[in-house]
């Protein structure tokens, strides 16, 4: 793992806000060759969330350069890369941390999911505070599946520890509707299928097909949810995938960064 924070590395005083403030933020992308699949969509969600929690926004620019700078450090082309952002006390500007990791290859595997009755409080954002996530999917796992399936009252099905979920009713594909993070393989998958937003509860899952769990790793079917098994349709799990396969990959581009400016911080 290598790791830069605003382009510098890391020391001991630059670790303590990180380590010990859990307020923030952050995106999860593959990079393949210096690209990444809907980069646009991680760079407008760390823009998104740092207005909407620190009250200023985050250039484009200066994140491609911050990535670029990791990646040089690292020495590398091929990477799992996660961008966090934090605002100290007695900071000008938010903190931007870098980290580049070996890439992650799909597995592919069928996924059993355990429903838990948990909700992401802020779910729109991707934030920092993943406690309830870990500690529902390894219970998940000690119990033989392979993660969780958070739900809401009434078994209101939500999205998965770490991922959105999908169902497929034999003509379109179904994202609940309720409040989740919009993940960005999501993004790049409804366009290209037919889809449609829709209340789903665990009571009803019968009604579907197939599911397939979709995140900054790809996408994987569902075999099973609880006692509710699923077929795992390999033409249809072959296009999805081609669709997201098909998405351009951005090749990061410094482009030209302005300099990080503070803002009025919510009084």
């Amino acid at each position: 793992m290598h790791m830069e924070i605003d382009g510098r590395a890391v020391s001991d005083d630059s670790l303590s806000a990180p380590a010990f403030l859990n307020y923030g933020h952050y995106t999860a992308m593959q990079v393949d060759d210096r690209r990444v699949r809907g980069l646009v969509l991680h760079l407008a969600r760390l823009d998104s969330a740092t207005r909407e929690l620190f009250g200023t926004g985050l250039d484009a620019g200066h994140v491609r350069r911050l990535i670029l700078h990791a990646l040089d450090g690292a020495g590398v082309r091929d990477a799992s890369t996660r961008v966090y952002v934090h605002w100290p006390d007695g900071n000008e500007a938010p903190t931007v941390t870098v980290t580049v990791g070996p890439p992650a290859e799909p597995s592919g595997e069928p996924r059993s999911l355990m429903s838990v009755p948990y909700q992401r409080p802020v779910p729109h954002i991707k934030h920092l505070g993943s406690f309830a996530q870990i500690h529902y999917s390894r219970a998940a796992v000690r119990a033989g599946f392979d993660d969780a399936l958070l739900t809401g009252p009434g078994g209101v099905v939500t999205e998965g520890a770490s991922s959105n979920i999908g169902f497929w009713d034999g003509t379109s594909l179904v994202w609940p509707d309720s409040p989740a993070l919009a993940g960005t393989t999501m993004a790049l998958l409804e366009p290209g299928l037919p889809s449609v937003r829709r209340r789903v509860t665990l009571d009803g899952l019968g009604a579907y097909r197939s599911a397939f769990v979709t995140n900054a790793r790809g996408i994987a079917p569902v075999c099973r949810i609880d006692t509710t098994e699923f077929t795992v349709d390999e033409e249809l799990t072959r296009r999805v995938s081609e669709v997201y396969a098909s998405a351009p990959a951005e090749e990061i581009q410094e482009g030209l960064p302005r300099p990080l400016t503070a803002g009025a911080r919510p009084c």
